[in-house]
């Protein structure tokens, strides 16, 4: 925390300068006090506070004091704020693994849904871009608002052979580059002008499987972190053997080697042509790896459900970026609630009440405390 006018500190001696007076009138009060004959008397018609009800509306009263005084000095702090022109590039992997079953009906399905449903239920004036990769990875839509147009080209992924988890990195900052000033496109000399916060646009890589071609994603990453890009990576599926299928539409001719049309079932769906099933490996420790370097983080998801948590919460760190915010209006507030609680409590416990004191009869009246008082201290009733 920093503050803009720290001199206002001076307003700090306030607190010992009361208590100082606090226990001069006390002294001088002692000083002054009088003898009575029947301390009994006294009791029975003052009704009595314990410490604690003395002491909790004085503390509360200085600790506002206090608060206020750092108030006074405008105080700055470095928080998360959310940027309303931010971009998230979500890259996902459109790779043949992409068909397994292991996630009802199929990954490639599963992770369409949940990005469908993260792109609705962003904020309008959040920028959605999307990159599909296989064994090459390429630029589907560029970061936009229109909602329904990236939701168009969901539909239209198609799986294919390979994984260039490293290439889909680089084709986001690109993508970003495009946008955003502040940032360079891949392959340019960064020099000493780079920015020293993260920006405020980021990546997302969704994949199922690991590296299989291109560039090494941690080479990738470093890429990104040079340019201060955040990317966060989702490790989607199991790593159990399964089945391999996938609809027409999800598919190109290139999935499998061995002809034009190679492993269609009689049904029009694409069938595993070796009938068994297959293990799928996911390089976990890359992914961990990549997040770590651009100050990311990694999410594992092994079904629809926990894909579709993993995207929902994503906004909330994503779209948050960090500055620095006065935060004076926060002590002032603070301050004043103390000190009106403070003087709230002491008028309340310390509000009149008319005294009860016995009689020789054992009944009681009030008023007969003030009468007793004025008594026991020298005065005749009135």
């Amino acid at each position: 925390m920093s503050l803009s006018w720290p001199w206002a500190l001076l307003a700090l001696l306030t607190v010992p300068l009361l208590l100082a007076a606090r226990w001069w009138l006390n002294r001088r009060r002692k000083r002054t006090a009088v003898t009575v004959s029947s301390i009994a008397l006294i009791r029975a018609a003052v009704p009595g506070r314990s410490a604690w009800r003395r002491r909790i509306p004085v503390a509360l009263f200085l600790a506002g004091l206090l608060v206020l005084a750092v108030g006074l000095a405008r105080p700055h702090a470095e928080i998360a704020v959310p940027r309303a022109d931010s971009s998230i590039l979500l890259a996902i992997d459109v790779s043949g693994s992409m068909c397994a079953t292991d996630v009802a009906p199929n990954r490639l399905s599963a992770a369409s849904d949940a990005a469908r449903a993260f792109i609705e239920d962003s904020d309008d004036d959040t920028r959605i871009g999307l990159v599909a990769f296989s064994g090459i990875a390429a630029l589907i839509v560029a970061p936009t608002t229109e909602k329904q147009r990236l939701t168009d080209a969901i539909d239209g992924f198609r799986t294919s052979r390979g994984t260039a988890i490293g290439q889909a990195i680089l084709t986001s900052i690109d993508a970003i580059a495009e946008d955003n000033p502040d940032v360079a496109k891949t392959g340019v000399d960064l020099g000493p002008g780079a920015p020293a916060d993260f920006q405020p646009d980021t990546i997302v890589v969704l994949t199922d499987g690991s590296n299989t071609t291109g560039v090494d994603p941690v080479t990738a990453a470093q890429q990104a972190a040079a340019r201060h890009l955040r990317v966060f990576t989702i490790g989607f599926g199991t790593t159990e053997p399964t089945r391999m299928v996938c609809r027409p539409d999800q598919i190109t001719g290139d999935l499998y080697r061995g002809g034009p049309e190679p492993g269609f079932s009689g049904r029009g769906g694409f069938r595993d042509p070796s009938g068994f099933r297959q293990f799928l490996q996911m390089d976990e420790e890359a992914l961990t790896e990549v997040a770590d370097t651009t100050g990311g983080r990694y999410f594992r998801a092994e079904d629809a459900d926990q894909l579709a948590e993993v995207l929902s919460g994503l906004p909330s760190a994503i779209g948050l970026h960090r500055q620095e915010t006065e935060t004076t209006v926060w002590f002032v507030l603070a301050g004043t609630l103390l000190a009106f609680a403070g003087a709230g409590l002491s008028l309340w416990w310390n509000r009149g009440r008319p005294a009860r004191i016995r009689r020789p009869d054992g009944a009681s009246r009030p008023g007969d405390g003030q009468a007793a008082t004025a008594q026991a201290l020298g005065h005749p009733p009135r």
